[in-house]
Protein backbone atom coordinates (compact mmCIF):
# COMPACT_ATOMS: atom_id res chain seq x y z
CA UNK A 1 0.00 0.00 0.00
CA UNK A 2 2.74 2.72 0.74
CA UNK A 3 4.52 1.83 -2.29
CA UNK A 4 1.27 3.40 -4.34
CA UNK A 5 2.11 6.80 -1.70
CA UNK A 6 5.46 6.90 -3.13
CA UNK A 7 5.23 7.43 -6.73
CA UNK A 8 7.20 10.54 -8.45
CA UNK A 9 6.32 13.28 -9.97
CA UNK A 10 6.52 12.83 -13.53
CA UNK A 11 6.66 15.05 -16.49
CA UNK A 12 4.66 14.64 -19.30
CA UNK A 13 4.95 15.33 -23.21
CA UNK A 14 4.83 18.95 -25.24
CA UNK A 15 2.95 18.14 -28.09
CA UNK A 16 6.05 17.77 -30.51
CA UNK A 17 6.59 14.62 -28.17
CA UNK A 18 9.59 16.16 -25.85
CA UNK A 19 9.40 16.15 -22.47
CA UNK A 20 8.92 18.76 -20.39
CA UNK A 21 11.73 19.03 -17.01
CA UNK A 22 9.88 17.15 -13.89
CA UNK A 23 11.25 20.20 -12.19
CA UNK A 24 8.30 22.01 -14.03
CA UNK A 25 5.87 19.98 -14.65
CA UNK A 26 4.33 16.90 -12.35
CA UNK A 27 2.00 15.91 -15.56
CA UNK A 28 -0.53 18.92 -15.66
CA UNK A 29 1.38 21.88 -15.23
CA UNK A 30 2.69 23.04 -18.76
CA UNK A 31 1.21 23.71 -21.85
CA UNK A 32 1.72 25.47 -25.36
CA UNK A 33 0.93 28.80 -24.64
CA UNK A 34 -0.92 31.26 -27.82
CA UNK A 35 1.99 33.33 -29.32
CA UNK A 36 -0.55 36.15 -28.12
CA UNK A 37 1.04 35.44 -24.22
CA UNK A 38 4.46 36.04 -23.95
CA UNK A 39 5.74 39.56 -25.05
CA UNK A 40 9.58 39.99 -25.26
CA UNK A 41 10.04 43.30 -23.28
CA UNK A 42 13.27 45.20 -22.42
CA UNK A 43 12.90 43.62 -18.53
CA UNK A 44 11.97 40.26 -19.63
CA UNK A 45 9.05 38.32 -20.87
CA UNK A 46 5.85 39.59 -20.05
CA UNK A 47 3.26 36.60 -19.66
CA UNK A 48 -0.46 38.04 -20.51
CA UNK A 49 -1.21 37.43 -16.60
CA UNK A 50 1.20 40.39 -15.91
CA UNK A 51 3.95 38.37 -14.63
CA UNK A 52 7.49 39.34 -16.11
CA UNK A 53 10.28 36.68 -15.96
CA UNK A 54 13.53 38.35 -16.65
CA UNK A 55 15.84 37.20 -19.11
CA UNK A 56 18.03 35.28 -16.33
CA UNK A 57 15.52 33.73 -14.05
CA UNK A 58 16.34 30.33 -13.54
CA UNK A 59 12.95 29.05 -14.95
CA UNK A 60 13.38 29.75 -17.86
CA UNK A 61 13.80 26.83 -20.50
CA UNK A 62 14.76 26.49 -23.92
CA UNK A 63 11.77 25.38 -26.01
CA UNK A 64 12.69 22.51 -28.15
CA UNK A 65 9.95 22.96 -31.34
CA UNK A 66 9.54 26.55 -31.38
CA UNK A 67 7.20 27.70 -29.42
CA UNK A 68 6.26 28.87 -25.63
CA UNK A 69 5.18 26.69 -23.18
CA UNK A 70 4.12 28.06 -20.00
CA UNK A 71 3.87 25.79 -16.91
CA UNK A 72 1.87 27.07 -13.86
CA UNK A 73 0.29 24.97 -11.49
CA UNK A 74 -1.87 22.99 -12.20
CA UNK A 75 -1.90 24.26 -15.53
CA UNK A 76 -4.43 27.24 -14.90
CA UNK A 77 -3.44 29.63 -17.45
CA UNK A 78 -4.82 32.91 -14.98
CA UNK A 79 -2.13 32.14 -12.09
CA UNK A 80 0.19 35.23 -11.42
CA UNK A 81 3.14 32.14 -10.91
CA UNK A 82 4.96 30.49 -13.43
CA UNK A 83 7.08 27.25 -12.67
CA UNK A 84 8.96 27.14 -15.74
CA UNK A 85 8.76 29.29 -19.15
CA UNK A 86 10.35 27.68 -22.09
CA UNK A 87 11.30 30.09 -24.40
CA UNK A 88 12.17 29.27 -28.70
CA UNK A 89 15.65 29.80 -29.97
CA UNK A 90 15.93 33.13 -32.08
CA UNK A 91 18.31 32.18 -34.54
CA UNK A 92 21.25 34.00 -32.13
Amino acid sequence: MASFLCVPALAHQAPAGWQYDPSCCAGVDCYQAPPSDVKETKYGYQLSTGELIPYSDHRIKRSHDGYFHECKPGGDIQSQHSFCLYVPDRGM
